[in-house]
């Protein structure tokens, strides 16, 4: 394997960073930043009780709790979450993206772009590429992540408010404020440790099948390394390769604007439909002992947030994780007709990225328990396989013209039988109605409405 990105001479040097990301402190263990894994929540909870020598400083702690207990953006602490993100990411190692790193990744996809005006009739959306570290990862999709989370947290914030019945309720008094304000904190820290995580092994913006910075692709060198290690591939392939990935899943999600925000409308659907068990809530209330603040998050650590999965959660997420595989379908036979003939590796590296996409990896796993949510493709095999099939029958413009519109999209039965999907009369796109955007019913005021 070269040493030496493509298209660069070895008088680069790879470790100096670039001008433009002098403002954002490397992220090294044992630096400023880097706290340990522990979220600042379970410090200052922890920190509560200590005493004696070497105990914290007690003004600090007060004016972190008064933050915390201050919040008022909803049911997620994201200032929290970006804090313990970054904490997480600092605990790991996070090295500033050098100069020729950031002029390889350009280079990757310039490339990318090229090749994919050969494999698919959208053309490139023209957003400029980012070259990010793992900390700015954080910072770059934390807008997308609000969309994702927020459903659920609202749900269960909402519970935990109505799980007390009114007589205890008006007796805990200000506890019960406090209990929901700490639930929005310690949705804010555990998110953050999720999203932290994820940092570490996300290759890009697009890695679970929706863009996490709108309108531009991204690439994570750090990560990109790892991804290839003990492939026996060049690097610059595997960057190549993902870079057509990500740059494929940016004109699709540009050029149908409808997508983004139905995948968003299913997540919210997901979440409407969570049967939160009250009666553990209540319990988990009932235990906490005020002259022991570390009870609180003990009660919140002990299952409160494991939600239940009813027949209409199922029947969302299904939906879900069908329109998931369509996206990674549709990506991988487009990158796959753009690297025919062209990147020899790329089957290896298609076969690595549909396993890593099936199974996930240790964070993904750990962030779905946390949101109660996977973003699971579960039948992209099924879906690349129908996507090759309209466009032999099709051609490229007749497997992107079902992007047109939602209502020209296959179901479920269709991934198994593609041809059935092609032997129908084809929809007219021009007689659809423009798909609205998706509206978002109102919460009912019963949280505990029976499963049917």
């Amino acid at each position: 394997m070269s040493d030496v990105p493509f298209g660069f001479g070895s008088g680069d040097d790879p470790d100096q960073p670039d001008d433009e990301t002098e403002g954002v402190p490397a992220q090294r263990p044992g630096g400023d930043e880097a706290s340990g894994p522990q979220d600042p929540l379970s410090q200052m909870l922890g920190a509560l009780g200590a005493g004696g020598a070497g105990a914290p400083d007690i003004g600090a702690m007060l004016q972190q709790i008064g933050r915390m207990l201050s919040w008022t953006g909803g049911p997620v602490n994201w200032d929290l979450a970006n804090q313990s993100a970054r904490q997480v990411v600092a605990a790991a190692g996070d090295k500033s993206v050098s100069a020729v790193e950031r002029r390889t990744v350009e280079d990757a996809f310039r490339l990318a772009d090229t090749w994919l005006d050969q494999a698919t009739a959208f053309p490139a959306t023209g957003g400029s590429p980012r070259t990010w570290s793992r900390a700015e990862w954080v910072e770059g999709t934390q807008a997308a992540w609000r969309e994702l989370v927020e459903p659920v947290a609202a749900k269960v914030s909402t519970a935990m408010g109505n799980a007390l019945p009114p007589e205890m309720a008006q007796a805990a008094g200000p506890l019960v404020g406090m209990m929901q304000q700490v639930g929005v904190s310690m949705w804010g820290a555990q998110v953050g440790q999720g999203i932290g995580k994820l940092a570490g092994e996300v290759v890009g913006s697009a890695d679970i099948g929706l863009p996490l910075a709108e309108g531009h692709p991204a690439l994570l060198p750090a990560n990109v390394r790892a991804f290839g290690e003990g492939l026996g591939l060049e690097e610059r392939d595997v960057t190549l390769y993902l870079a057509l990935r990500e740059s494929a899943h940016l004109r699709l999600f540009a050029h149908a604007p409808w997508l983004r925000p139905h995948l968003i409308a299913l997540v919210e659907e997901y979440a409407r439909n969570i049967s939160v068990d009250t009666d553990r809530i209540e319990s988990s209330l009932r235990e906490i002992d005020p002259q022991r603040p570390e009870t609180i998050q003990e009660a919140l650590e002990g299952g409160l947030f494991d939600l239940p999965t009813t027949p209409e959660q199922k029947a969302a997420l299904e939906r879900l994780e069908l329109a998931l595989a369509l996206v990674e379908g549709w990506v991988d036979d487009v990158v796959t007709q753009a690297t025919d003939g062209r990147l020899p590796s790329a089957a290896a590296l298609r076969e690595m990225v549909r396993r890593r996409r099936a199974t996930g990896g240790p964070a993904e796993q750990t962030f779905a328990t946390l949101v109660g949510l996977e973003l699971r493709p579960r039948r992209l095999r099924e879906a690349s396989a129908f996507w090759s099939a309209v466009r032999d029958a099709r051609g490229l413009d007749g497997r992107d013209g079902v992007w047109g519109h939602p209502d020209l999209l296959p179901t479920a039965d269709d991934l198994i039988d593609p041809a059935a999907y092609l032997g129908r009369a084809e929809l007219d796109v021009s007689a659809l109605d423009a798909p609205a955007p998706p509206e978002t019913p109102e919460t009912p005021d019963d949280d505990s409405r029976p499963v049917d």
